[in-house]
């Protein structure tokens, strides 16, 4: 069954969500929406187009967003699985160029849990189906209200 993403916006008691991603807080924020697959335990996006404003070499993606878009797509398992975990390492397979302008689609699921580590793997996609890059990354668990904590000085 997919479930679409809750409104993020206040998480960590009740603080808004700056996130860059998908942060409805943030006026430049990407706006990202995902899916949640229970059945299959996967997390989907599609994005209609990148703009200009994400060129790396012409008229194709830098390669820094597509690393924040392949982290983005697995930091939302976290949802899925019910936990709370920040991005411990993240690597990045480009395998073709990512073009602006065209519809792209988004998925990530989890590998294995091992204590509080979570491994992770992630892929983008063009409208024919082709994997433009594809990531993998490693999780902590955490506990948010301790490691996101306002210095009280």
């Amino acid at each position: 069954m997919l479930k679409r993403e809750r409104d993020p916006r206040h998480s960590y008691s009740g603080r808004k969500n700056y996130c860059f991603g998908c942060g409805p807080d943030n006026p430049d924020s990407m706006r990202l929406k995902f899916l949640f697959d229970e059945e299959s335990q996967r997390v989907t996006c599609r994005i209609r187009s990148l703009s200009r404003r994400f060129t790396g070499p012409p008229h194709h993606c830098h390669g820094g967003i597509i690393a924040l878009l392949l982290d983005e797509v697995m930091a939302k398992l976290n949802k899925l699985h019910g936990v709370t975990a920040a991005t411990s390492q993240i690597t990045v397979n480009y395998l073709r160029p990512v073009p602006l302008h065209q519809p792209l689609f988004m998925q990530s699921h989890e590998v294995k849990v091992e204590g509080r580590s979570r491994f992770r793997a992630a892929e983008i996609l063009n409208k024919k189906g082709d994997v433009l890059a594809r990531g993998q990354g490693v999780f902590i668990t955490i506990d948010p209200e301790k490691v996101f904590a306002r210095a009280t000085e």
